[in-house]
């Protein structure tokens, strides 16, 4: 019996060519959007921070001083300060709300679709609604938020136009549009875990609150960092809601890096000084997801 060798192809260099013309052909709309709308727009940014420019005339070169100003800047101080405090306020409550949210759906096998559905829509929800609404539910007179502490004995509070409590006012906002997100994500991550860990663990007599300690933690690590260093980000850039809500007031007590960017930009015509703010921005965040990153990195070699 003969046996058939079985001759192996090659593609021919004509036809390589064509597929690699083909594959730039398809790359280049993203090519051109990412030209346009990131690497441009972020070189321009950078000269602009070393520049005095109002948009009305020719940019002036002052070297190092927009930094300069910004670091001497009394407001800078408080507005990044603001944003560090919103952070701390939404991120790790967001993360924990999101994730015993998600852990309950997982555990349910009725309505589930509709849950889900229910908890994500305020995500894709437009922030202009969702400021008109919590407006309304933070109104000193007749909003929703002071008509149930009324019944624990809470006496009435201006939400949105007092000091004390208009930072954290956004903060709850923040943390219930981004907690359908979140949960999403969390969700994904436990229906990737295989079940024959829980049934194991059941076996040797674990109960519930030990399961999801010992198990469902450490394997959600990688979908937690993920979900860690997307609502840092996420903090670090709010905008929305302080602009619709409380326009950085009262004074600077809800002022917010991004905010103070955009009132330099075009309130104050001050757009080398607001490009340097943006550079700030850009290295605090930076910072920050390399820190999580390190972090992350050495506690999967831990474990």
């Amino acid at each position: 019996m003969e046996r058939t060798a079985q001759v192996k192809r090659t593609p021919k260099k004509g036809a390589l060519k064509r597929d690699d013309g083909w594959a730039w052909v398809m790359l280049l709309p993203n090519v051109i959007g990412f030209l346009m709308f990131m690497l441009i727009p972020m070189v321009a940014t950078f000269v602009l921070s070393f520049m005095e420019y109002d948009m009305l005339s020719a940019p002036k070169f002052v070297g190092l001083q927009n930094y300069k100003d910004m670091i001497e800047d009394p407001i800078t101080r408080q507005v990044t300060w603001n944003t560090i405090v919103y952070t701390i306020l939404t991120v790790p409550v967001g993360m924990v709300l999101s994730l015993l949210l998600a852990v309950a759906l997982d555990s349910i096998n009725y309505l589930k679709r509709f849950f889900r559905g229910a908890y994500f829509l305020p995500s894709i929800t437009s922030m202009v609604v969702i400021s008109i609404v919590w407006q309304w539910i933070y109104n000193p007179e007749y909003g929703l938020m002071n008509f149930f502490l009324s019944f624990f004995g809470v006496s009435p509070k201006k939400w949105l136009t007092s000091s004390s409590t208009s930072l954290i006012s956004l903060a709850i906002v923040g943390i219930w549009k981004r907690l359908g997100y979140d949960m999403v994500i969390f969700l994904s991550g436990l229906q990737g875990i295989s079940t024959n860990y829980y049934e194991a663990a059941q076996l040797d007599g674990a109960n519930k609150f030990q399961i999801f300690w010992h198990i469902t933690i450490p394997l959600l690590r990688p979908t937690t960092f993920f979900v860690f260093v997307m609502a840092i980000i996420g903090s670090f850039q709010v905008f929305d809601q302080v602009q619709l809500m409380t326009q950085g007031g009262p004074g600077r007590s809800s002022s917010v890096l991004v905010h103070y960017l955009y009132q330099n930009a075009f309130q104050y015509f001050k757009m080398g000084y607001a490009c340097a703010l943006a550079y700030l921005l850009f290295a605090i965040v930076l910072v920050l997801t390399v820190i999580n990153m390190r972090t992350e990195k050495k506690m999967r070699e831990t474990f």
